[in-house]
């Protein structure tokens, strides 16, 4: 299967433009790079709260609960 994704590159760092991408690990990619500068970066916050709007069912802060560890964590710069 062949997919495309359109973005800008940024400090070495990819980003699409409309919708997240998930790549999984070890896959041939095949990048083009245009010769042509982006006039304008795009607006990652309000691309994000589209797709946020979008969604059909929406993220609950329970979701995500905070991690339990049973202990303290070890600071190791202060050992």
């Amino acid at each position: 299967m062949l997919q495309a994704y359109e973005g800008y590159f940024e400090n070495g760092q990819f980003y699409p433009i409309g919708r997240p991408v998930c790549i999984q690990d070890r896959r041939r990619v095949i990048v083009t790079v245009l010769d042509e500068p982006m006039n304008e970066k795009p607006n990652t916050w309000a691309e994000f709260d589209k797709i946020v709007l979008e969604m059909s069912e929406k993220p609950r802060f329970e979701d995500f609960p905070r991690c339990q560890f049973g202990r303290e964590p070890i600071n190791f710069e202060e050992v």
